[in-house]
């Protein structure tokens, strides 16, 4: 049985040589010299063949060829290497040769090397002369297919229709001629016969173009980020948004930035790239919105009874809404105070949120200080070392400046809740009077 498992094993082992040789193939010997000798006349003969296809051959015509016993001799000189090296693959080819005992030198005469180079040129320049009806024809084809490249993709009423997006409807315009000045170029290739040129040019291209990709691979990914926000519309004009930090309204999608007109009135231009992939805050869509403050009471007081005095002065507030309802919680106990965090609601239609919010806090501080909860300020200890002056008392109070009179009018503008429109209208006045394109379209839901 263990002699059966170990011819086993060396029949398999043996199977993959006895495969590998089989599938190579032996090398292929060179021909064997004959052994009989070879005449004069016969060298004398192969020497005149060598001698008559030189001399059909311009730059070999100089070469000087002798033969013995079958090894062919070259001597002489010519232009340039590349003729040395065509002379003696020649007389390899004929019958008879043995070997090619090549000793060509090149020739460095100035006149031997120019002659040449100038009459290749003079050739190529009849040659060109004489291709040029041909390569107007291919020029002329090439601008013909291009201009109807131009001409269908200028049609903008047809392409805002194909694509209500602006954005996407001029990357499907730039798409068209760039697609039809390829076929241009593609056709004048075909008629002159240089087709090899254009696989060159592409290939090349591919490679410039892999390069490029690395190194604007920034303004691509803002490229990209802008045709998706047009796609998403994230927001609309005018709308309230912070970005990434950035508050303001907005003022219009570019194809390049996402442009903020701040509460300061200056403009802020952030890459739609970053606008893409950051948090946006929109406080536009939803017109109500919650506001909330923190007030501190005497930790001896009762923090119950205190918020019922807060959220009764809120919701006695004319812009403070109903529904929901104003709320409050203990937020922490402090080391000498309760705090106390209050929340409200209001209409941004109606009620301005910074202004609302100032005079919640204005109204809930005094209703709490009517009734008589104490809002303490933070307590320090303070330690004199022995026999330190202690600070005296001022003998005779400062006298104080006597505090203007409130008018009417003045308590007018400080009660004011309305919304503050300057900054909307500024963004309505300039994009009506701006003519850049802009990508927000108010047809189309916001995501």
């Amino acid at each position: 049985m263990i002699r059966c498992i170990i011819v086993l094993l060396l029949a398999l082992a043996a199977m993959p040589a006895t495969a590998q040789n089989a599938s190579t193939p032996a090398p292929q010997a060179s021909p064997a010299i004959s052994t009989e000798a070879v005449s004069d006349a016969q060298d004398r003969e192969v020497a005149a063949r060598i001698r008559a296809i030189f001399a059909q051959i311009e730059s070999l015509r100089s070469v000087r060829v002798t033969v013995a016993s079958g090894v062919a001799t070259l001597s002489g000189s010519v232009a340039g290497a590349a003729d040395a090296e065509r002379a003696g693959a020649i007389a390899e080819r004929v019958s008879g040769v043995v070997t090619v005992q090549n000793d060509i030198d090149r020739d460095l005469a100035v006149q031997q090397n120019l002659s040449p180079a100038l009459g290749q040129f003079g050739a190529d320049l009849r040659a060109l002369l004489r291709a040029l009806p041909l390569l107007a024809v291919a020029v002329g084809i090439a601008a013909l297919i291009a201009a109807l490249g131009y001409l269908l993709a200028g049609r903008n009423r047809f392409w805002r229709w194909i694509a209500p997006n602006i954005f996407l409807a001029e990357l499907l315009q730039t798409s068209i001629r760039f697609v039809f000045v390829v076929l241009g170029l593609v056709a004048a290739l075909e008629i002159l016969g240089a087709t090899a040129l254009l696989g060159a040019v592409l290939g090349g291209a591919g490679v410039i173009g892999i390069a490029l990709g690395f190194a604007v691979r920034d303004t691509a990914d803002n490229y990209v980020s802008s045709l998706m926000l047009s796609l998403r519309q994230p927001f609309r004009a005018n709308d309230h948004v912070v970005i990434e930090g950035q508050e303001g309204r907005v003022l219009r999608l570019t194809s390049r930035a996402t442009i903020l007109m701040t509460l300061d009135g200056n403009h802020l231009r952030i890459p739609n790239s970053t606008v893409f992939k950051a948090v946006i805050l929109n406080y536009t869509r939803n017109p109500e919105r919650r506001f909330e403050f923190d007030l501190g009471v005497d930790a001896d007081d009762d923090p119950v009874d205190a918020m019922g005095v807060g959220l009764a002065a809120l919701n006695g507030l004319d812009f403070v809404l109903d529904t929901p309802r104003a709320s409050a919680v203990i937020q922490q106990v402090g080391d000498s105070n309760i705090v106390l965090r209050f929340y409200g609601w209001v209409d941004q239609t109606h009620t301005d949120f910074a202004k609302g919010r100032s005079l919640a806090i204005q109204a809930t501080k005094a209703a709490l200080e009517a009734a008589g909860f104490a809002l303490p300020e933070p307590i320090y200890r303070l330690r004199f070392d022995e026999g330190a002056p202690l600070p005296l008392a001022r003998a005779q109070a400062a006298e104080t400046v006597p505090a203007k009179p409130r008018t009417a009018a003045g308590k007018r503008d400080a009660t004011d809740t309305r919304p503050e429109t300057h900054i909307e209208k500024l963004v309505a006045e300039e994009r009506a009077g701006d003519r850049e394109t802009d990508l927000l379209d108010s047809t189309k839901p916001i995501e």
